[in-house]
């Protein structure tokens, strides 16, 4: 029998039998290992655990606690919720059911209107079928057996799928028990190890998300292999929906989303508290560390984003517009108009790293049914930064950046993890630019000692970027501050600079954000804190409760002890029992409660009551403003 060499997880190699499965290779590393293994990597392709190896072969092996490992997981999951749907409504057509982050779905096109009801018969159906332990199996059709299948099955959408593949296109279907469904794959091996899954909603979506489209059915679910691990999920997600930044933002008056302008937020005076401290703090940190502010227009000639690259690269998310007759775009990115600034005189080497930053408002497209809140939405305002550098001031540029990220997001109390992301299919540069671009990334993050993951093709189409992805209270990531290094910029723009020896020389440029999008920040700020804002962000700092309206007039004596201090306060003046008014300060999130009566006005003291700790004491007027200035100015 013809033999083929494996090179192991661990490095070794050994001889197999050709037609070798990956589950057999898996046992013979470890007893036992194939159990808790869900697929492979094979030559960096991810294949089922049933998959045969014919060729040597570099194997390592995926666990659920790996990423693709769960989507293997819960793409299996995914076919056991389409064949529950079929088994109790026959006559529904299946149209995709991929894994996505932390869970998976399926459209599906159905006569019968899903309820919250039907979900609780459809997951126990799903049970059934885990228990039933049904062996997964792949099988390939040539084209038109593939066609004249699904046909006699009447998935319409199935075949148009199929009709779009390229002619020489692999067909591959997955059959567990009676269900059949067509599939690139990998899968489990068996549906028994589907333990723990739970559907979480219904949503209607558009076929291929085109609104000309019929709209589908589609049912969220997620799973799990430990029914512990499930049980967590879930209540991370009641803990989600209790932060939900719309609910909180609407409840404390922060912001909203008017139906005259879907996607623009509004900003009330509080809303507009928290994003003026942000943006103040924002500055002051720039000016430590030599950026320049700069702002640019909203609306710019469309040459310019052709100049650029946007127009071939991102015109579908722009809107645009017409001035004296000659077209306009509404910029989406602030980086064209940094260029327009370099470009405004000539500089030496002796005048880098130049670095400039800017607040600057864009407007991108997005489709009505992906907005959310402060989260997606079709006008932000983005903390830019554009650096330009020497060759040799690269890498301590970038390290100067990460350092500055690790600094804001500590203030705030969140954990982060970083990418880095690799070149797009569509992007434009040369194979030389764009890798001494992500190889100078790649140093700078070592030399950091900074762990990082390779996310392939997820890189700008002008040049390979750092993402930082911070972990909020409750165990969620945002992917919010990137580092882009760019070749292609200064070239389009034609940027120089005289060097030592007199000459001209291209400069290099770095593309920075921290925030992202204050809008964005915000939302996130709101769901990290479940609105309770350290002092130093809250819009309301304190809260003055007098007892009756006899003691208004002491209250608004502290008022403005407090307020020549710089500290944001209100007094409740309303003929309101103090129980109700602590409880509607509390409801308000607001950090101190003062509570002024007749022994207090009599003693010029408050008492204080504390967020999250209750009475802390009675407190003379500078005490009290000791402890919280000290807060605030040490952002406690």
């Amino acid at each position: 029998m013809e033999k083929i060499k494996i090179t192991l997880p661990d490095g070794s190699i050994r001889e197999y039998e050709k037609g070798v499965s990956v589950f057999d290779v898996a046992n013979d590393i470890s007893s036992g290992l194939a159990r808790v293994a869900v697929g492979a990597k094979i030559n960096g392709k991810v294949v089922g655990l049933n998959h045969i190896i014919d060729e040597d072969a570099s194997m390592s092996i995926l666990k659920f606690s790996d990423d693709e490992g769960a989507d293997i997981f819960r793409h299996t999951s995914a076919h056991i919720l389409a064949q529950a749907v079929k088994r109790l409504y026959p006559n529904t057509k299946l149209a995709i059911g991929p894994a996505i982050e932390n869970g998976f779905y399926y459209d599906f096109d159905s006569e019968h209107k899903f309820t919250p009801e039907d979900l609780e018969k459809i997951e126990a159906e799903m049970k059934k079928i885990v228990k039933e332990q049904l062996d997964i199996e792949r099988f390939e059709l040539p084209r038109e057996e593939a066609i004249k299948f699904l046909k006699d099955k009447g998935e319409d959408y199935k075949v148009e799928l199929v009709m779009d593949l390229p002619e020489d296109a692999v067909i591959s279907f997955y059959k567990q028990g009676e269900f059949v469904d067509l599939c690139a794959g990998p899968h489990l091996p068996n549906t028994k190890k589907v333990k723990a899954v739970k559907l979480l909603s219904i949503a209607g979506a558009y076929w291929r998300g085109d609104e000309n489209n019929k709209m589908l059915q589609r049912i969220y679910g997620t799973s799990f292999e430990k029914k512990k691990d499930l049980d967590e999920y879930l209540h991370r997600l009641e803990e989600a929906k209790k932060r939900d930044h719309r609910k909180l933002g609407k409840e404390l008056d922060l912001f909203s989303i008017q139906e005259e302008g879907p996607g623009f937020p509004f900003f009330h005076p509080k809303g507009m508290v928290i994003r003026n401290i942000l943006e103040d703090f924002w500055r002051k940190e720039h000016v430590k560390r030599g950026y320049g502010e700069v702002k640019t227009p909203i609306i710019l000639n469309e040459e310019l984003w052709h100049r650029s690259g946007h127009w071939d690269h991102y015109k579908e998310n722009m809107y645009f517009t017409n001035i004296d007759s000659v077209d306009y775009a509404i910029k989406p990115m602030n980086c064209p108009g940094a260029m327009l600034l370099y470009k405004r005189k000539m500089y030496s080497y002796r005048d880098f790293p130049i670095r400039m930053c800017e607040l600057g408002l864009v407007h991108r497209h997005e489709l009505s049914g992906v907005l959310h809140g402060l989260m997606r939405v079709r006008s932000f305002t983005q903390d830019d930064a554009h650096i330009f550098m020497l060759p040799e001031q690269v890498k301590d540029e970038i390290k100067g950046v990460i350092d500055f990220v690790d600094y804001v997001y500590n203030i705030f109390g969140f954990k982060y993890h970083v990418e880095l992301s690799t070149r797009p299919e569509n992007s434009m540069g040369t194979d030389e630019e764009w890798e001494l671009a992500t190889n100078a990334l790649r140093e700078a993050l070592e030399e950091k000692g900074l762990e990082f993951k390779i996310n392939e093709g997820d890189g700008a189409f002008y040049g390979p970027k750092i993402d930082i992805h911070l972990e909020d209270a409750i165990g969620r990531t945002w992917q919010c501050g990137t580092i882009q290094l760019d070749f292609q910029m200064p070239q389009r723009f034609d940027l120089t600079y005289v060097g030592s020896d007199g000459n001209k020389h291209r400069p290099i440029m770095l593309h920075r954000v921290i925030f992202g999008s204050i809008e964005r920040f915000i939302g996130i700020l709101i769901e990290h804190y479940a609105g309770k804002f350290p002092v130093w962000l809250a819009p309301v700092q304190v809260s003055i409760l007098p007892i009756s309206d006899k003691f208004n007039e002491y209250a608004f004596e502290v008022k403005k002890i407090l307020e020549e201090k710089g500290i944001r306060v209100e007094v409740d003046t309303r003929a309101e029992k103090i129980g109700y008014k602590i409880r509607e300060a509390q409801l308000n999130k607001v950090p101190y409660m003062l509570i002024v009566g007749e022994k207090e006005a009599e003693n010029k003291t408050i008492s204080v009551r504390a967020r999250g700790e209750g009475d802390i004491g009675t407190f003379d007027v500078k005490e009290f403003l000791n402890r919280i200035s000290d807060e605030i100015k040490n952002k406690k």
